[in-house]
């Protein structure tokens, strides 16, 4: 049996063409490294799975204290300083027990995906009850493996010559009913999450400039956020539960 090495997950961020086939050749690989229960490499641009979840009241109302920046430090450390965190750099075991009692959530490490200044991904790890805690050493290692992911997915989408929603993104987004945002909301958002600014969000809607900064208001008032970074957090966050 092969043992994986960072060079060799290096490689294999550094040969992928897209970010699907990043996630399908990356992901398990990356599990297997830091021998994680559940793991997931997430995008936030892939959001309209995680707006399904908030329809789910039951679900949403379980997970709202333990799965938020303003009550999950490990979210807030991660959005606030775009840097890798576990649990146990933050909290203390019997804190972290209170705002995530899953068992199979029982140790947690997340790192940052990067792209010029906007955390536009992460990789989320979990380990359950009696398995050892992620340390220092894995830390370091899953900074150096966002590191190549940051500069993979900045390199890629600088090659993008032109700005704009793909069709089969449009008709997705347009057939796709959400609660607590408007369906021209959750465009806005996936744009926000893709990293666009006002102005080219505007110019990939057809929209004003201003019209998205007053859509952005409404949306931070109905998310209970104060920041771009806040809001993709916390849409990201339903995800996050449900790593693999």
């Amino acid at each position: 049996m092969m043992t994986i090495s960072l060079q060799y997950l290096f490689q294999i961020i550094a040969k992928a063409k897209d970010e699907q086939e990043l996630k399908s050749q990356v992901s398990a690989e990356v599990g297997k490294y830091f021998t994680a229960k559940r793991w997931r490499l997430l995008f936030f641009s892939q959001l309209p799975s995680v707006y399904a979840s908030f329809q789910k009241s039951n679900f949403q109302k379980a997970l709202q204290l333990g799965l938020s920046t303003k009550h999950n430090p490990v979210l807030c450390y991660l959005v606030e300083r775009h840097a890798p965190v576990h649990e146990g750099l933050v909290v203390s075991p019997k804190t972290w027990r209170l705002i995530c009692p899953r068992t199979d959530h029982w140790h947690v490490m997340a790192g940052p995906i990067v792209s010029n200044g906007q955390l536009v991904g992460m990789v989320a790890l979990t380990r359950e009850q009696g398995m050892p805690a992620f340390n220092t050493q894995e830390l370091a290692d899953l900074s150096a493996l966002c590191l190549h992911l940051s500069t993979w997915v900045t390199t890629i989408r600088s090659q993008t010559t032109s700005i704009s929603i793909k069709p089969s993104e449009q008709r997705r987004l347009n057939f796709f009913e959400i609660k607590p945002l408007t369906p021209r909301e959750v465009e806005i958002s996936e744009l926000v999450a893709r990293g666009f600014t006002n102005a080219e969000i505007g110019a990939a809607l057809g929209i004003q400039e201003n019209s998205v900064k007053q859509a952005l208001k409404r949306m931070f008032r109905k998310l209970e956020v104060s920041s771009r970074a806040e809001m993709v957090a916390k849409l990201s966050s339903f995800q996050f539960s449900n790593v693999n």
